[in-house]
Parts: C-alpha cells; structure tokens; sequence
C-alpha cells in the first residue's frame, strides 16, 4: 500500500530529478563541442553545420566546430555520434541522407537512425534538383527522358554520394520509367560537380544548394526540381509535381542530433539556440539565395517529422535495392 509519505518522498526525487536535469543544462557547455559532418567540407551538410557552430559559440559562450567524418552515405560520422557519450559534447550534422535512405539501403546498418539518436533541431534543407551539361543535349526533362530511353548502355550521372538524396531520386526516377542510370560515385557535391561542368559526366541529381551558382553561370541546366513552387529567380525551371510526379516534393534536410538518451534539458537548450540563429536575418538572406527553408520545430517535433521521413522514403530506398557495395 502506498502511503501519504511515500508518495511525498517520490514526488520530492522526481523534483530533485528535474532540478538536477535543469542545472546541468544550465552549466553546460563547460568545453568545447563537436559537430561531426559527415559529408564533404564545401557540401550543404558542411555548411549548414560552420553556419550553426559559428552563430551558437555566442549564444552558448563556448567553443564548437566542425569535424568531416565522410563515407558510406553519411553512415561513418553520423556512427560515431551514436557511439558517442550523450554529454552533450558530441553532435553530428545529421538529416535524410544519413538517417533515413542510407541506412535503409543498407544490408547491415551501423546504427537505427530514430532509436540511436536524439533528434534536436531541424537547421534545413534545399530541393533536389536534376541539372545535365549543355553537351548532353537536353534541354527539357521530356527531351532527358526520351533521350535516357533511347541510350541502349544507359548513361552515367553523379551525385553527393550513394545514399544521398538526389541519388535516391535519380534511382528512384530511372525505376519508373524504365531507363538506365549508372551512378559514379562522389564522397561530396564539391567533386561532382567539379565534373560535373567539366562535362566529364553529363547528368547530376543533387541538392539545389550544391548547384545553383553553376546554374545561375549557365555552366549546367535545370530540368526539374522537388520543390513545392518554382523557385525564386529561376521560373524557367518546372518543379517535378508540374512535370507529372507530384509525390516528389521533398527537401534534402539537414538537422542536428546526439546520441540517444541525451539529456532533455541540453536538447531543448540547445533547440532553442539553432532555432534562434536559423532565423536570423543574416542566415534567412544566405538560405534564400541556395533555396534553403528552415523550418522551427521543437525536439518532439522534430523527432515526430524524422520519423514520418522515415516512413516516406525508407520503403522507396529498399525497394531500390540494397547498395553496400557501391
């Protein structure tokens, strides 16, 4: 039987509990943290976590940088976090690629990308786009496809990486309608598109922010991009729900998580202080011009948007096919 003084003496623990929890947030950081990115230095990933770690030393007076930890879609940084102490020291630049298509393609995954993290903050993410080089001849996503239908040995395309986000649209695209890519791959966006534009492989699928300069240089064409609307500056390019594919509207999100069991009150001190820089106006200008949308959702939120994510295009992933060995 529980008693009045038992009851007393549980609701004053869970109390001592919560004020401990709290303490520690607030005397944390007391060194310095690490984003590990595990793309490319110069990729969207990168970038999004230097913009986040340069902002945040002053909101949480401490140290952080940025550490590239690249390979196998993401899946070599983004194991190392979960790997990691949760003491709030620890964070990789996590998002779709790494969290949700590469561990889905993979036939024995490192990590689960929902139960060995927390999720905290969602930082942001452009549309994939499918660019080609002026060579190919396409100027127009029918004249691509009626072109890819047509080229008995296929053709060959780039991407950031097996794994990433234009990979699986390309995959993905390349299934439906009945034509063959052959993917060359990257370990980041910035080789890719170096290529790319040298027209040494004439067809990328990559996230907007990782081609829009050479767009805007006239260097490659878009053809299509998963935006919802066409993008601001760029009305000559369709989105793929006008071009007949109106379940590709999706962004290549980027985001920030721990390893599981972190505290709740650093996550949701430290959500409020990405939530903070990722609206202000230097970063909103900087998003705007790569089409970059941030979105400000709380850790629960935010947990709840990777799981339907997950949900979305894990199921698309495997139906493409495990990919460990390229």
């Amino acid at each position: 039987m529980i008693t009045k003084r038992m009851l007393l003496l549980a609701i004053m623990a869970l109390g001592f509990v919560v004020g401990t929890d709290r303490g520690f947030a607030q005397a944390w950081p007391t060194r310095t943290v690490k984003f590990i990115a595990p793309f490319a230095a110069g990729g969207t990933s990168d970038t999004l976590g230097r913009i986040a770690a340069e902002h945040l030393k002053d909101k949480l007076h401490q140290q952080l940088y940025v550490e590239n930890r690249v390979g196998a879609g993401g899946m070599i940084g983004s194991h190392e976090v979960a790997a990691a102490d949760p003491d709030g020291y620890t964070f990789v630049i996590s998002g779709i690629a790494s969290h949700v298509i590469a561990p889905a393609f993979s036939r024995n995954p490192s990590y689960d990308g929902l139960r060995d993290f927390t999720h905290v903050a969602y930082l942001g993410g452009p549309p994939v786009v499918l660019v080609v080089h002026p060579s190919l001849g396409a100027r127009s996503f029918k004249e691509f496809l009626d072109l890819a239908r047509r080229a008995a040995e296929g053709l060959n395309y780039v991407s950031s990486g097996v794994g990433t986000h234009g990979f699986l649209f390309a995959e993905d695209m390349a299934r439906r309608e009945h034509f063959r890519l052959t993917h060359v791959p990257y370990k980041g966006s910035n080789p890719a598109v170096l290529d790319l534009i040298a027209g040494h492989v004439k067809i990328g699928a990559m996230a907007w922010s990782s081609a829009v300069e050479q767009i805007r240089a006239g260097n490659v064409q878009a053809l299509g991009v998963s935006s919802q609307n066409r993008l601001a500056g760029f009305p000559d390019v369709p989105t793929f729900r006008e071009l007949g594919y109106p379940d590709l509207v999706a962004a290549t999100w980027f985001s920030l998580s721990g390893p599981a069991k972190l505290p709740s009150a650093i996550s949701h001190r430290l959500n409020a202080a990405v939530v903070e820089v990722m609206q202000a106006p230097d970063v909103q200008k900087q998003f705007a011009r790569e089409g970059i949308e941030s979105k400000s959702l709380t850790p629960e939120e935010f947990t709840a948007f990777v799981e339907s994510e997950t949900a979305r295009w894990a199921p698309v992933a495997k139906a493409i096919g495990p990919l460990d060995s390229n």
